[in-house]
């Protein structure tokens, strides 16, 4: 009994865990465990689950399919289920595989094709006639998020099929970003002051997300397809018919596949792809061992949530051995204390490492790590090395335990953790370093665009005591700037002029450039034109924040808690004072509220600028939206209006032309 209250108690952390990451992962695309520590804890659970069978429920993540639909969707539910597959990263597991099947089948002879593992997110677009219909997520494998329309803007995916194809077929795939297209973003990301993206797969799931498809055009997504799900047509007999039929539709499928009749033979196949993986366009993460004929597919069958005649192998992450020499700790703009390792330089995917996160206090705890450990780093498509562990039987016993500091070490004031948050901060919003990094964030190209105040000038004025805000660069004169080192007269007159003319920054720019918590400047321009003043998203309730685009719970909350903020509100009282754009004035031009509370997006081409339209649905009232969405209330649709009017009729979303809206408003 004692035994059984144990593993019950350990099954309802797993799953906790499980569900947790599960959520990071699928819903806010970032994943804050690697995979193979999610599969370590999902096998753990299994094995837990295939020992004590009483424990099992039908909501166990092991019972289903991960993943949820997203409310700002519409949902589409698939011909026949999105299963996921079984994996492992051991290759005695695969070749258990082989011989169950060998025994389920055992007069026959099994062929399986092995081919990439590509590192993407699934998706299933469904053709009628020869054109694309919709595109889907798997979501919970039932039923997933309509993201037809980022689909649309992936150049290698057909509208329509090349030759003849069958009445109605759902193709099946993985999305995923190129490796050059995720180095572009990540460079463009990187000069606008923008977070970078952790790994192409997050990258991709976040872009097939966007609610605007705009975004998803401009990052050059790709796609390979492997198989179906549905097909009205003549029957297929194989895997590698299907894939011929693919290709000859002219869809992207696998450039390069192996056969294997044997356990040795897909084990050598699975080393064959290893050595070639990193040659292909996209991230591979392993290989698929996939049985070739369909009728012994058929005869094999499926669990409740993985077929039987498919496996993923995993390789492991690519990792190296060096020392720990050192872990400092640095104070992000928030006031976020990270430790860092410092590390005896090590090759490790063909780049030298010096510098590895810790991520946070518990992680260091939690995997004993010390100072003078000789550490396993791990860089499996990360761009950020992390410590994965302690190599115990090198420890001598001269290592040091680090703890993390009880004062900030920059500017010595207490540091604070919030009940049942893993983050350690400091709240001393004239900390040094938080000024620096919320001033380089404020001055940067993408922001304010301020020339000239860069981080050697940024350092120089947070240490000399002439910034201790960001408001207080407007402050600065001549004489001030004349004092530092390199600043001679011109130089002066440049840095004061890119000063001044940053107070005439379109709003959005500001927003972004406050530093708001997962406020981006993608997210900061659509707060812009929904609210129009800086303002009016202050004073905005979570309710309406939420009905903003990409909006959502947690961003809203964000948003809220920091004009919520007393210091905060002093930043922006001296910021007005300073005379920077806070947007058009809108309460004051405000005529009726005729459209109060209504959200619009506006499309096509109309009798006048879209700004014109835009200006006169916030004076009645209403908020104007840079994207449809389930938040919508009305289209306004001039010619040519494209997508959008697509969308919105899909999401029943009123459409009203140009006439019909000026009656609306009288």
């Amino acid at each position: 009994m004692k035994n059984l209250e144990t593993a019950r108690t350990r099954v309802e952390e797993l799953r906790a865990l499980i569900r947790e990451n599960d959520r990071h992962y699928w819903l806010e695309a970032a994943p804050q465990i690697s995979d193979q520590e999610y599969d370590r804890l999902y096998r753990e659970l299994k094995d837990l689950e295939a020992e004590h069978p009483q424990l099992v429920t039908p909501d166990s993540p092991t019972q289903r399919v991960s993943g949820a639909p997203l409310e700002e969707f519409a949902q589409i539910t698939h011909r026949t289920p999105m299963l996921s597959l079984d994996n492992t990263y051991s290759e005695a597991e695969v070749v258990e595989f082989f011989r169950r099947m060998i025994r389920l089948l055992p007069s026959e002879t099994i062929r399986t094709v092995i081919e990439p593992k590509v590192d993407g997110v699934a998706i299933s677009v469904f053709y009628k006639n020869g054109r694309l219909q919709y595109a889907a997520t798997r979501g919970n494998g039932t039923v997933g998020d309509d993201v037809t329309q980022n689909v649309r803007t992936i150049r290698t995916i057909p509208y329509s099929l090349q030759g003849l194809a069958p009445d109605e077929v759902e193709i099946r795939g993985e999305v995923f970003f190129p490796k050059k297209a995720f180095r572009k973003v990540n460079e463009e990301r990187e000069q606008a002051g923008e977070s970078l993206f952790a790994n192409p797969r997050n990258a991709a799931a976040g872009t097939l997300k966007q609610l605007d498809s705009r975004i998803a055009a401009a990052r050059g997504l790709g796609v390979i397809f492997y198989g179906f799900g549905y097909y009205s047509g003549s029957e297929l007999s194989s895997h590698q018919e299907s894939l011929a039929r693919l290709a000859e539709w002219g869809l992207p499928a696998p450039v390069k596949t192996w056969k294997a009749e044997s356990p040795e033979a897909v084990i050598e196949a699975i080393k064959a792809l290893d050595e070639i993986r990193h040659d292909l366009p996209y991230e591979t993460d392993g290989a698929v061992v996939k049985v070739d004929d369909y009728q012994q597919r058929e005869a094999l069958g499926y669990t409740s949530k993985a077929p039987r005649w498919a496996i993923a192998y995993k390789y492991q992450a690519e990792r190296a051995e060096t020392q720990l020499l050192s872990i400092e700790v640095q104070v992000g703009r928030s006031g976020k204390l990270t430790p860092v390792a410092n590390l005896s330089p090590v090759l490790l995917s063909g780049t030298t490492v010096s510098r590895a996160t810790l991520h946070n206090g518990e992680e260091i705890k939690r995997k004993d790590i010390r100072v003078g450990d000789h550490v396993l780093i791990e860089k499996s498509g990360e761009i950020i090395p992390a410590v994965l562990e302690v190599v115990l039987a090198r420890r001598t016993g001269h290592e040091k335990r680090f703890e993390m500091p009880s004062k900030c070490p920059s500017c010595g004031e207490p540091v604070v953790q919030t009940p049942g948050q893993i983050d350690v901060r400091c709240v001393n919003v004239e900390c040094p370093e938080q000024v620096k990094r919320r001033l380089e964030h404020f001055a940067h190209r993408g922001a304010m665009d301020i020339e000239g105040l860069g981080t050697m000038m940024v350092a120089q004025l947070v240490e000399r005591g002439l910034v201790r805000r960001v408001d207080h660069i407007y402050a600065l004169d001549g004489e001030a700037l004349g004092g530092l080192e390199r600043m001679g007269k011109k130089s002066v007159r440049n840095l004061l002029d890119a000063i001044e003319a940053s107070k005439k920054q379109p709003m959005w720019r500001l927003v972004f450039g406050l530093g708001i918590l997962h406020v981006g400047a993608t997210a900061a321009r659509e707060l812009g034109d929904f609210f129009g003043t800086l303002d009016a998203l202050r004073k905005a309730s979570l309710e309406e924040l939420q009905k903003a685009p990409n909006t959502g719970d947690v961003v809203a909350q964000s948003i809220r808690d920091w004009f919520d903020n007393k210091d905060n509100q002093d930043l922006i009282e001296a910021l007005r004072r300073h005379g920077l754009n806070f947007g058009k004035g809108e309460e004051a031009a405000k005529v009726d509220d005729r459209l109060e509370g209504k959200t619009w997006v506006i499309t096509g081409t109309l009798s006048e600028p879209r700004e014109v339209f835009a200006d006169l649905i916030r004076s009645h009232g209403g908020r104007v939206a840079g994207s449809v969405s389930g938040k919508t209330d009305f289209l306004l649709a001039g010619e040519e209006a494209g997508s959008k009017m697509e969308k919105a009729r899909s999401l029943n979303v009123r459409v009203v032309n140009e006439e019909e809206f000026r009656q609306l408003i009288g």
